[in-house]
């Protein structure tokens, strides 16, 4: 007997307030708006795109969420500048209830991290080996972040901002925004995971490694002196398997 196959899923209509997001999207698009300019008020946007008030702002509240609309109140409504939080508020719930459901999903996004870093290392070394001038910030953070260690501990902040450095001279913001958001997702999660076996001496010293091979354009001792960095966040996360 031949087995009937399942009938084939009917893609989803669009809903009024998806056809309303995309109407205005496209009036975005259409007066060459950019990041940050004022947008049309909301009676001018009835008026424009005719639709019901209650659609409208069922609309708006979608894009704003995604960051694609700001509201600022007493103000008026701008078009949003790209923003990463609500990828990071999602990852940081999902990890949140995985660790406990005795999983840690969390490992998974450094992973990600991890492997972009290394073709990022390389790239950022390879331009120093070419004549790129030092980062005066760069090294400023790495001498601050020596300071906090001594004095007992490096702060989240010096922390982040070593990384953002690091990578800036690659011009691409989007990478500086993406690994700023799993930065942001695993130190939400920072205080329930096992205790660091690093002494922030120690992690100060990872870090000056790093530093000192990108600075010295050194491909190989970049991407060594980075596996040895992030060796202790894998240790925090899997302690049983290193």
């Amino acid at each position: 007997m031949r087995r009937r196959s399942a009938p084939a899923t009917a893609p989803r209509r669009p809903s009024r307030t998806d056809e309303v997001q995309e109407r205005i999207k496209q009036l975005i698009l259409e007066r060459g708006l950019t990041a940050g300019d004022p947008m049309p008020t909301e009676l001018d946007l009835l008026e424009e795109i005719n639709v019901s008030r209650n659609s409208l702002r069922e609309a708006l509240k979608a894009l704003q969420a995604v960051g694609i609309v700001e509201i600022r109140h007493g103000f008026g409504m701008f078009v949003g500048t790209m923003s990463l939080v609500s990828l990071v508020d999602e990852l940081t719930f999902h990890n949140r209830m995985s660790l406990h459901a005795g999983r840690n999903d969390l490992r998974h996004l450094v992973q990600i991290r991890e492997v972009l870093e290394y073709g990022l290392i390389q790239q950022v070394a390879r331009q120093r080996g070419a004549g790129s001038p030092a980062d005066a910030q760069l090294a400023e953070v790495m001498e601050q972040m020596e300071a906090e260690a001594r004095a007992g501990g490096v702060s989240p902040e010096t922390d982040k901002r070593f990384h953002e450095l690091l990578y800036e001279p690659l011009g691409n913001p989007l990478v500086i925004q993406l690994l700023a958001a799993f930065w942001d997702v695993y130190h939400a999660l920072h205080a329930e995971l096992d205790d660091a076996d690093e002494t922030p001496v120690e992690i100060a010293a990872r870090h000056r490694r790093v530093y000192d091979a990108v600075c010295a354009g050194d491909v190989e001792e970049s991407v060594a002196a980075l596996t040895e960095h992030f060796s202790g966040i894998r240790r925090r996360l899997t302690p049983d398997q290193e």
